[in-house]
């Protein structure tokens, strides 16, 4: 009895072990997340809320997971040189302007990843180097 008492617990102590450890990738997906929460509240919360509701009829949610995952790679445009044309997200029209941010590239991949990873999304990690690719594609 005692040798399966002490084998049970071994091998949940090995399977926790196993199941906690994290890739290098999900780690640097983590620091990103947080840093980028971080740059949300510094710079994007006033307008698009604390849990990305957006505010009423002048700023748009950030929670369409649809619009967010098929623009994925437009948002590094939107941040670093704002926004002005009307969007149209869940058949509502919005109309403000959204100011540019001069941030660097790594600020903008943080945001990306927190944005894009927080309210409802799951959509990965986003580099600094595909921040910097994609702000040359900008239109």
């Amino acid at each position: 009895m005692r040798k399966l008492i002490l084998s049970t617990i071994f091998s949940l102590l090995m399977a926790g072990i196993f199941y906690s450890c994290q890739t290098a990738e999900s780690v640097q997906r983590d620091a990103y997340y947080v840093n980028g929460r971080d740059l949300y509240i510094q710079h994007c919360q006033n307008c698009h809320g604390e849990k990305g509701e957006g505010l009423g009829e002048l700023t748009p949610p950030l929670t369409d997971s649809i619009f967010m995952k098929a623009n994925k790679s437009q948002l590094a445009c939107i941040i670093k040189n704002g926004f002005s044309t009307p969007l149209t997200i869940h058949g509502k029209v919005y109309e403000g302007k959204m100011p540019d941010f001069n941030m660097a590239d790594i600020d903008i991949a943080q945001l990306i990843v927190y944005i894009t990873n927080g309210f409802g999304h799951k959509q990965g990690m986003y580099t600094n180097e595909q921040v910097a690719k994609d702000l040359k594609d900008c239109k």
